[in-house]
């Protein structure tokens, strides 16, 4: 019985050990899947952000053009 009870015991303990370990498995693959998402956001944002940029730049004439209609 002492056998049994000691083989309970050592089950118990290597179950909580292998837990543990899950759990820390699984929250370093959430800090990383946080990270992954927060770097595509950032890639999104600074995307629009030069989209933006080029819109507001593109009408703007260049010197050639200035000159031109400075002339006429």
């Amino acid at each position: 019985m002492k056998n049994v009870e000691r083989i309970t015991s050592v089950k118990s303990e290597l179950l909580d050990i292998f837990m543990g370990m899950e759990v820390d498995e699984h929250a370093q693959r959430q800090r990383s899947a946080a990270q992954r998402n927060l770097r595509a956001r950032r890639g999104i944002e600074l995307h629009r952000e030069f989209q933006k940029l080029y819109r507001d730049i593109a009408p703007l004439p260049d010197d050639d053009e200035r000159q031109e209609s400075e002339l006429h």
